[in-house]
């Protein structure tokens, strides 16, 4: 039997069963935490800080949308937000536009220069998804993102709302 007291040969204590072990918000956000900073290297590498690649990514494929919007898919405050698109706009990536009906939204879309600069890193964040979904299999994958769409769709807030991530 191992001897119980301080040294190399200490019984090892029983795991203790912590809250955050077994509580969805906690689990969501370790594991958001660590796949997206394994990508997110890939994202500096090739010269997009990971805020401006969550833009990119968001803005990608879909038409307009609100800065509002925007802050809450990225998961960014406003004013940040509002400063990443003032370097993206003068860097030819994005473009702001008025609002058809509310003088008071401004929208903003990818360009087409915006579309190239990011597309071979959607590919390789297409690669590093299979890479982590792979030991799950496709259905399983595919109904944990259902699932994950479901819940976001149940308790998203009003645009504008969004909260960064304090450190």
């Amino acid at each position: 039997m191992p001897a119980t007291g301080p040294g190399p040969f200490r019984e090892a204590a029983a795991p203790s069963h912590r809250f955050v072990d077994d509580y969805l918000p906690a689990l969501l956000a370790q594991a958001s935490q660590l796949i997206s900073s394994e990508f997110h290297r890939v994202a500096r590498q090739h010269g997009f800080s990971v805020s401006e690649w969550r833009v990119m990514a968001s803005l990608a494929g879909s038409e307009a949308i609100s800065i509002g919007q925007l802050a809450q898919i990225t998961v960014t405050k406003q004013p940040t937000v509002t400063r990443l698109l003032d370097r993206m706009e003068a860097r030819g990536q994005i473009e702001r536009l008025p609002h058809d009906s509310d003088r008071r939204v401004t929208l903003v879309r990818i360009t087409d220069a915006g579309t190239k600069a990011v597309e071979h890193l959607m590919e390789l964040a297409r690669e590093h998804e299979l890479r982590v979904l792979e030991p799950f299999g496709l259905e399983r994958a595919e109904e944990l993102k259902r699932t994950l769409r479901h819940i976001i769709a149940l308790h998203a807030q009003a645009p504008g709302e969004a909260v960064e991530e304090e450190d």
